[in-house]
């Protein structure tokens, strides 16, 4: 049976490269990357990322429309993982001029919708970004009350969550 497995915790935690490690038991896979390469930075570590990836996965590159891409992945996967929810909803902050709400993202209704259909498993990785101080500006705190409200939807929906610490992947529903 197909499952959803969603992957949390802080930022170099770990999630990536649980999810990766249990991809990697899976003979077909499709690596879904979100990340925009904003500066020089970011550029460095997408290009590392996919290094590191080579031909161990086949790479969509999706930075917004995430609903759309399940048309795309090759028939007979057994895995695909998407790195990362939150990469993807400061992508839409970025995108949208009205984010003040979930309800404005219709791409985040669409991708939540498609998860009922899934003929694969799914990995989902995402940082839990409630575990700080209340951020000081506006955005941020969007952005923090937005991914909270997408993670928690994903939760529901998933048949496992995984949240990792110090590269320590623990079940808190489901299995691992």
């Amino acid at each position: 049976m197909n499952q959803i497995t969603l992957i949390t915790g802080g930022a170099r935690s770990g999630k990536s490269n649980f999810a990766v490690e249990t991809a990697l038991k899976s003979k077909k896979r499709v690596f879904v990357a979100t990340a925009i390469a904003f500066d020089q930075g970011m550029q460095k570590r997408i290009d590392a990322h996919k290094r590191e990836r080579a031909e161990k996965f086949s790479t969509i590159e999706e930075p917004y429309d995430l609903a759309k891409v399940f048309a795309q992945i090759p028939e007979n996967t057994d895995t695909v993982l998407i790195d990362c929810m939150t990469v993807w909803i400061g992508n839409l902050m970025y995108r949208h001029d009205d984010y003040d709400t979930f309800a404005n993202f219709t791409e985040v209704d669409d991708f939540l919708e498609k998860l009922k259909e899934l003929p694969y498993n799914l990995l989902i990785v995402t940082n839990e970004v409630g575990n700080g101080i209340v951020p000081e500006n506006k955005m941020a705190r969007d952005f923090r009350d937005i991914a909270g409200r997408l993670n928690q939807q994903i939760a529901t929906i998933a048949d496992n969550v995984v949240l990792t610490v110090c590269g320590i992947p623990t079940a808190i529903k489901g299995s691992i």
